[in-house]
């Protein structure tokens, strides 16, 4: 069953970059535990933003607002921290790590939320058998785990890379910024089925997206649209069909005439 208390609570953040250009104009969210949200919008209107400024990003300024994680005021928390607690992010453009071997990395990672949580590193044999069974269900090459962080992985081999951390970190709270774009149908049903496997009612995802397609593969519980900094319009799966149709320019309309 579904816990009623929320995971994440956004109530009015403004968030500006250098030059005093606003990018979010007092977003107000809150997402429960279990939940998929996806944040849909055209170009431009805030989408990756808001994903980095909740993982604690730096380059964003919030100029207003406040971000409630687990009931703890986290608006000027460092990225660490968060990602220790719970908060990860799936980059729309993953970077490179040269000279990091990807396996290396992995266990870092998984060891570092470890210790944080009190318990103690795993065992080699250990965290390859969980690796084992992680990768399997992204269908990753055991071949890049012995390359550098991402070094040579095609586009869609680094959003498997990227899927096949969430799985192994296991975060409470999981952003997925546009995961999805670049991928062949092949590629997303994989990606799609890591993030099927990863949630339940003890996380939650937020999902961002330009397009409907992965969602016939998932089942989010909200809609959100986000135009000009602003969430203008939620709804469920329907309203990501009827953006697929229809664009985005209806909804511009429908507030020029409430306005």
């Amino acid at each position: 069953m579904i816990k009623e208390k929320p995971l994440l609570e956004i109530k009015n953040l403004h968030v500006s970059v250098d030059d005093d250009i606003k990018i979010l104009n007092g977003i107000n969210l809150t997402i429960k535990l279990g939940e998929i949200h996806v944040i849909m919008g055209p170009n431009g209107s805030g989408k990756s933003t808001l994903a980095n400024v909740l993982s604690g990003r730096p380059g964003y300024n919030i100029d207003k607002g406040e971000i409630i994680f687990k009931g703890e005021d986290i608006t000027s928390q460092d990225p660490e921290i968060r990602a220790r607690n719970g908060m990860f992010l799936a980059f729309q453009y993953p970077m490179e790590l040269p000279g990091v071997r990807t396996w290396q990395f992995l266990k870092s990672s998984v060891d570092a939320i470890r210790l944080h949580n009190e318990l103690p590193e795993l065992k080699i044999k250990e965290f390859d058998k969980l690796l084992e069974e992680k990768k399997e269900i992204v269908e990753m090459n055991s071949e890049l785990l012995k390359r550098s962080v991402n070094e040579g992985f095609s586009g869609g081999e680094k959003k498997r890379n990227e899927i096949l951390q969430l799985s192994l970190l296991n975060p409470t709270f999981a952003m997925l910024d546009e995961t999805d774009s670049g991928l062949d149908i092949d590629a997303l049903q994989i990606v799609a089925k890591g993030v099927k496997n990863f949630h339940n009612n003890n996380n939650s995802v937020m999902l961002v997206t330009h397009y409907q397609r992965i969602l016939n593969h998932l089942t989010p519980d909200y809609i959100h649209v986000l135009m000009d900094g602003k969430i203008v319009k939620s709804g469920d799966k329907s309203l990501s069909l009827e953006l697929e149709s229809k664009g985005y320019e209806w909804i511009r309309e429908s507030i020029s005439k409430q306005s």
